[in-house]
């Protein structure tokens, strides 16, 4: 197996962090909220043993890249600016672009935007969702803006979680109280290996009604943490070494950052007025959770692929999956991007 090194990038006048294994053709490899390179780490050996040269970063605002206090500064084109130059930054011209969760939104719109610089492109967890970047029932592809479409899904009295995360003052208190439990509590809440009364509520949203009664719709007066299962012994795929990682990381790093993600999704969906009628061009693929949230949210995204992406190479719904994909099964996710990618030499 090569070596896998770290190297602290300058990009876009900033610092990203980056994880690399491997040589041959790029893969560029964006985590998702709450995560980290760390959560590629199954994947950076699987893609470097096929040949690929695998780059798994922080995005800026976590780890070791740079944090920046303008809220706009994350908006999805200053982020979809950071994976082209982390591509630069390393010398290539070319590479296909891999993201989970919040990973995912950047790299479609990555691939949408700048199919000059990446020739192919899988989503993990959340589905290509246009301007929306994160399809939702009744907006697959961002038809509705998001501060209209989450105020209707909380209904009175209460905040869609990524409302709540956009705020971000009761967030970050409530995850400062006590930063390992926040983390626990969700990797297992949404993962594979929750209750099975939970997996069949996870799964079964994919209507309004169902999101609203599913425990991501926040009182005003209320915690998300208080809607969060914490298991006496975590999964064998997420053990407390890896917990401890995440837990360090956040404890040094901070959620400011990440959280305004989530603080740009009405300013990214007017920003993305002008390309909402483009084709996403490059080829392209989809993995998701049987029992994903965001896969639950995007199913009708998921049926209508085709009809926005020409080369679309169809999608791999893991079974037993929550949302943690790459991490709870890495065999089947390295499986899929490998073949992928074998699809596009």
């Amino acid at each position: 197996m090569s070596e896998r090194h770290s190297r602290l990038l300058q990009v876009n006048g900033g610092r990203i962090h980056a994880v690399i294994q491997g040589e041959g053709p790029m893969v560029l490899l964006l985590h998702g909220f709450p995560e980290s390179w760390y959560s590629w780490r199954h994947q950076l050996g699987a893609l470097a043993d096929a040949g690929y040269r695998a780059v798994a970063i922080d995005q800026r605002g976590y780890g070791q890249s740079s944090k920046y206090w303008a809220q706009d500064a994350y908006r999805i084109d200053r982020l979809v600016e950071d994976a082209v130059g982390v591509v630069a930054a390393l010398g290539e011209t070319q590479a296909v672009v891999v993201g989970h969760d919040w990973g995912a939104p950047v790299a479609w719109t990555s691939a949408w935007m700048r199919p000059d610089v990446f020739r192919g492109v899988v989503g993990v967890s959340v589905p290509f969702s246009g301007r929306g970047l994160v399809a939702l029932p009744g907006s697959p592809f961002g038809e509705r803006s998001p501060d209209e479409l989450h105020a209707e899904l909380a209904g009175p009295g209460r905040d869609f979680y990524q409302t709540y995360f956009g705020e971000k003052t009761r967030v970050i208190t409530e995850i400062e109280s006590d930063v390992r439990a926040w983390l626990r509590g969700v990797v297992y809440t949404l993962s594979g290996d929750a209750p099975p009364p939970v997996l069949q509520m996870i799964a079964a949203q994919h209507s309004a009604a169902a999101i609203r009664d599913g425990g991501l719709c926040i009182p005003h007066d209320g915690r998300m943490i208080d809607g969060l299962m914490q298991p006496e012994t975590l999964p064998a795929w997420f053990d407390e070494a890896d917990l401890d990682f995440f837990t360090h990381e956040f404890e040094r790093s901070g959620f400011a950052g990440p959280l305004n993600y989530y603080a740009n999704l009405q300013d990214s969906w007017e920003f993305l007025e002008g390309q909402q009628h483009k084709p996403l061009s490059v080829p392209a693929m989809f993995i998701g959770g049987e029992f994903d949230i965001a896969t639950a949210w995007g199913r009708e995204a998921i049926e209508k692929a085709g009809s926005v992406m020409p080369d679309y190479r169809g999608n791999l719904i893991v079974k037993g999956s929550g949302h943690w994909i790459q991490q709870e099964k890495p065999d089947e996710t390295n499986a899929a991007l490998i073949d992928f990618l074998r699809q596009l030499a």
